[in-house]
């Protein structure tokens, strides 16, 4: 999706405030058709309404089809959810590799939280081959100078 209408616009608002109003059915009826033309931020929040069954049933499979969508565009929040859906086995089959990969991809954007999960995942060896002095490097990174 390029360019949003005045109505388009306002409609999105409208999803957006009833999102962070907790009112999932309304923001489910009007995020879902920007989802569907392809805007990343609502494919997100879409998908987390369908995970948690948010204003509609609770799905697996469409939460990772839009959870996918988002994050195959580069939305950063949208490849940290679904590294942790491959990292907890929520909605996939759990696969460190995998969890890395997105992961790393939002880490590259600068998303501290993918920086953080990244490296103890290093610290742990979960995924990855442990290696402490990655992830020293990643939390530094993060801006945790003092780990």
């Amino acid at each position: 999706m390029t360019e949003f209408t005045d109505a388009d616009e306002m409609d999105f608002s409208t999803g957006m405030a009833a999102f962070e109003g907790k009112n999932f059915s309304k923001a489910m009826q009007f995020l879902s058709p920007f989802a569907e033309k392809g805007h990343p931020q609502a494919q997100h929040l879409v998908a987390i309404m369908y995970q948690n069954g948010l204003g509609v049933g609770a799905s697996s499979d469409e939460a990772v089809k839009w959870m996918k969508a988002s994050a195959e565009q580069g939305y950063a929040i949208a490849q940290h959810g679904i590294g942790f859906m491959y990292m907890d086995g929520e909605c996939l089959k759990k696969d460190g590799a995998k969890a890395v990969k997105w992961f790393r991809l939002a880490a590259d954007q600068g998303l501290q939280g993918s920086m953080t999960t990244l490296a103890m995942m290093y610290e742990q060896g979960n995924g990855v081959e442990q290696d402490s002095a990655k992830a020293k490097e990643l939390y530094k990174q993060a801006g945790f100078d003092d780990i």
